[in-house]
């Protein structure tokens, strides 16, 4: 969608913390949007992030470089619509009625989306729907963005590229071993310490892995 029009629209963006989220905000502003709130969703006690894992003070450091308020919601995955609609209306309440989302071609994805958003009077925009994944990964890391594999789904990649940086030379080991090097099938997700969006760095340490239900999680940390 790079006709992308939006002239001084105020926006919400959905944000993961990973390169999807980030790519689809930089086009949204790209295209004239005016970004009034980021939106992440949690596990319940609002500790980690919904499949990125990743801790609330990284997020929070995410959206103080971007210069956005940043708006979270806590759920389960029985919760998850509930909180989601509670989060669109604050926004389409206070003006805010378009939401911008990093989907790129899963159709039941983006029907949920923009279904769910409509019951609340949300428009929902999708910048980088069904663009070709590679040429969307290469402008992401020729744009400047920096990001890192942070979850490895273990049945469908091996554990041994967590922690690595977000790279061309990357996407082509990942595509000679038949995986999707943009993850959009869940393969795996990513963080983003730097990019056009950022006014700074945002400074991360890695700690230990763990795993848990077929999936390598790296710990991130903000430094000390």
């Amino acid at each position: 969608m790079k006709d992308l029009k939006l002239d001084n629209q105020p926006f919400v963006a959905s944000w993961s913390g990973g390169k999807d989220s980030a790519l689809a905000f930089y086009r949204a502003v790209e295209a004239g949007g005016e970004p009034k709130r980021m939106w992440t969703m949690f596990e319940t006690d609002e500790e980690r992030s919904k499949s990125h894992a990743l801790p609330f003070a990284v997020v929070r450091a995410q959206a103080e470089s971007i210069g956005v308020p940043f708006m979270t919601r806590g759920a389960d995955w029985n919760g998850y619509e509930a909180q989601f609609l509670d989060a669109m209306k604050e926004c389409v309440d206070d003006g805010v009625s378009t939401g911008v989302f990093g989907d790129i071609d899963l159709e039941d994805h983006l029907k949920w989306v923009q279904q769910t958003c409509a019951k609340v009077g949300m428009e929902a925009v999708h910048p980088l729907w069904m663009e070709p994944r590679r040429a969307l990964l290469e402008e992401f890391v020729q744009a400047g963005f920096e990001a890192y594999i942070v979850v490895v789904n273990t049945k469908m990649m091996p554990a041994e590229f967590i922690g690595r940086e977000f790279t061309l030379e990357l996407m082509d080991e990942l595509e000679a071993l038949g995986i999707d090097a943009c993850g959009e099938s869940g393969e795996f997700h990513t963080v983003v310490v730097d990019g056009p969006i950022f006014s700074k760095r945002v400074p991360i340490m890695f700690k230990q892995q763990h795993e848990r239900d077929g999936y390598v999680f790296l710990e991130v940390q903000l430094e000390a």
